[in-house]
């Protein structure tokens, strides 16, 4: 790998880093949220979702932003954001502004993300490119599994507040490297941004997942809930309506003709969607229930960063060379198995036979699984629409997160308890083995000129070369 290639992969993976950090770092804090602002669970899954809403729905429109301006200018400016809304979330004075503060970090962290990624693509090429993506794959996995550990020392030696003060950090790193980096922004030309479908998105995803958070306050049959639920409904239908038919929408549908980018996408769906729900519950639980230290709660998911790191690399290596469909169909499957073995948690859980066995089946398939999924998607497509690929890649694991901390009422309950608990492990076994069993039936281990040629079509795909 070359000096130019290893500053590209560093940058990418700390503008990553920061992103999928805050994604995971605040379940582990969400006690001493509660404790010091006040709130139940509908609060504590607001912390969540307004910074899941935001980057879900506006991760679309930085692709756009990137072919506009550019990858480096657009990392930039995410970076910044990111910086500004972590210090407000840290001096955050009560619970609406930190929610606030928290959709804002969501603004920000969509314009790093798919950036970052398509930095990679455009540097690297056939087995490097697969290496990459699975080193990528191995600190980003990292930092969203790491997050809680973080977190849990943080809240139980400082403050929770210290959680997103320290972002600080690894951003300026990365703006240093990217100022050492000197590289050549590289920009379309006519690339216009779709501010409609934007609107569209915003209220499709951020309306639904009001009324399915706030249905326990005021009831499925008030207008406060079941009409934000209808309008939502609707936005989101006449937004994929408005990417039909836009000259230049942030979801070219076409893509969606590439077999594995489709059926990737469903698997990422399940996977993503059951990591969130297993995530954020296995946190609180063995806090709020269990009786854990923050830093214990965050520790007890420590192998899972320490199998990623060491093995997604290898991973990604292997996959590139084999294929992804053996990996994306067995790792979510033993993920899987990994959720069922905490069905034999109590309310006063033993680490050593009730929690780690389970952690490392867990780790061991999310470590099989991830670098595979990411090659699939993106290797299907024309590297050209690498920056769009790898946004509506990542839009669609925020959305499956976002929508399953929403219902999260409805599978535990107003509280989180024993039997709560159990049915949310049963919810994402069940999830991921479905990422498993739609990643068997439908991914092809095909070379990428094979499905980009067979994706060309009216919609205005390009050829690929």
């Amino acid at each position: 790998m070359q000096e130019h290639q290893r500053l590209v992969l560093a940058i990418a993976v700390l503008a990553s880093f920061v992103a999928f950090l805050d994604g995971s770092v605040i379940n582990v804090a969400l006690p001493a949220i509660m404790r010091e602002l006040g709130g139940g669970l509908s609060t504590q899954q607001w912390v969540v979702d307004a910074y899941l809403i935001t980057l879900g729905s506006l991760i679309l429109v930085a692709g756009s932003l990137s072919d506009l301006f550019g990858r480096i200018i657009v990392l930039r400016w995410g970076l910044a954001g990111f910086g500004i809304a972590s210090l407000l979330c840290a001096i955050a004075p009560t619970a609406g502004v930190l929610i606030v503060a928290r959709g804002l970090q969501g603004v920000a962290g969509a314009l790093l993300v798919p950036s970052s990624l398509a930095i990679i693509l455009s540097n690297f090429r056939g087995p490097e490119q697969a290496k990459a993506i699975g080193s990528w794959t191995a600190w980003t996995s990292g930092a969203f599994i790491a997050g809680p550990l973080l977190g849990g020392i943080f809240v139980d030696v400082l403050s929770w507040r210290y959680v997103f003060a320290i972002n600080v950090l690894p951003i300026a790193v990365t703006l240093w490297l990217l100022f050492v980096l000197k590289q050549k922004d590289e920009r379309e030309a006519g690339v216009s941004i779709d501010y409609l479908g934007a609107i569209l998105g915003v209220l499709g995803l951020g309306l639904p997942v009001f009324a399915l958070i706030e249905h326990g306050r005021y009831g499925w049959t008030s207008p406060a809930i079941y009409l934000p639920m209808i309008f939502g409904v609707l936005a989101l239908a006449a937004f994929f309506w408005r990417e039909s038919v836009a000259k230049q929408p942030m979801v070219p549908l076409g893509l969606f003709r590439v077999r594995n980018f489709a059926v990737g996408n469903v698997a990422t769906t399940a996977i993503y969607g059951a990591l969130s729900i297993g995530g954020f519950l296995l946190a609180v639980f063995l806090q709020q229930v269990g009786g854990y230290k923050a830093t214990v709660a965050g520790l007890s998911i420590l192998p899972v960063t320490i199998i990623s790191i060491l093995f997604s690399s290898y991973i990604g290596t292997l996959a590139g060379r084999f294929g992804p469909r053996i990996f994306m169909t067995v790792g979510p499957l033993i993920g899987g198995l990994g959720y069922l073995y905490f069905l034999r948690m109590g309310a006063s859980p033993n680490y050593w036979t009730d929690v780690l066995p389970g952690v490392i089946l867990f780790g061991i398939g999310l470590t099989i699984t991830v670098a595979p999924l990411t090659s699939a998607i993106l290797g299907a497509i024309d590297q050209r629409q690498a920056g769009i690929g790898s946004a509506i890649n990542n839009a669609v694991s925020r959305v499956a997160g976002l929508i399953a901390i929403a219902m999260l009422g409805l599978i535990i309950g107003p509280q989180l308890d024993v039997v709560g608990f159990h049915r949310g492990m049963l919810v994402t076994a069940c999830l991921l083995f479905a990422g498993g069993i739609v990643s068997g039936l439908g991914i092809r281990n095909l070379p990428h000129e094979t499905e980009a040629t067979a994706a060309a079509s009216p919609e205005g795909l390009p050829q690929p070369k």
